[in-house]
């Protein structure tokens, strides 16, 4: 049995607040990525919930000036509304403000991804599966980058590349710790290419790794 029109209806949403988004430093629709992580929880036995938040989850965070909770919740219940704001690590309109010194930004991004990661590991299920979706779609991304343009590819996110692979590592970690599935291992065989093409040490991480 295929999905029913709230799945119809989240696609239309997603596509209408995300028009104008691109992808980072490129010309990409920023939906594309959004088709990718929703087909992959779908194909990971991901419900339809899952899916429709894996269409919206990054509808508060990057769209929080046009969407909210509520919204969400009144359009496609309260279990998909519960999901996408599991998935989100701010819901502040700038993430940070816009005379922020790099190093304010860098603390803020950090001071997010920490608490981010902390309660991702008790996360339902289908939270993490959405979670590791996501992951998995931007990390091959970069790899495909670092193979076509290096290192410069890094210089389009907040956090430099040390950083970036920390926060994969950690969330690798984090998902482990909540029972491992094929998903979670294969976003660290990518992560583990993403080490070896900037020539870090790539390695399992533990939980205790990246708490530290």
């Amino acid at each position: 049995m295929g999905y029913g029109p709230r799945f119809d209806d989240a696609l239309a949403y997603a596509s209408e607040l995300h028009r104008e988004q691109r992808r980072k430093g490129t010309d990409t629709p920023y939906v594309t990525h959004l088709l990718w992580v929703a087909a992959t929880v779908g194909e990971h036995g991901g419900d339809e919930d899952a899916v429709i938040a894996a269409l919206l989850h990054d509808a508060l965070e990057d769209q929080g000036h046009r969407t909210d909770v509520a919204t969400i919740e009144a359009r496609f219940g309260h279990g998909v509304a519960r999901m996408v704001l599991a998935l989100t690590d701010t819901t502040a309109v700038p993430k940070a403000p816009s005379d922020a010194t790099r190093e304010t930004r860098l603390a803020s991004w950090r001071a997010r991804k920490e608490a981010y990661v902390a309660h991702i590991e008790s996360a339902p299920a289908m939270v993490r599966l959405v979670c590791a979706a996501d992951k998995l779609h931007n990390a091959r991304s970069i790899v495909t980058d670092l193979r076509r343009i290096g290192p410069a590819v890094f210089d389009r996110f907040t956090a430099d590349r040390d950083l970036t692979l920390w926060y994969y590592r950690a969330v690798i970690a984090a998902l482990r710790a909540a029972g491992s599935v094929a998903i979670v291992e294969e976003l660290a065989r990518v992560v583990d290419e993403m080490h070896e093409l900037v020539g870090a040490r790539a390695s399992s991480a533990t939980e205790a790794d990246w708490k530290s």
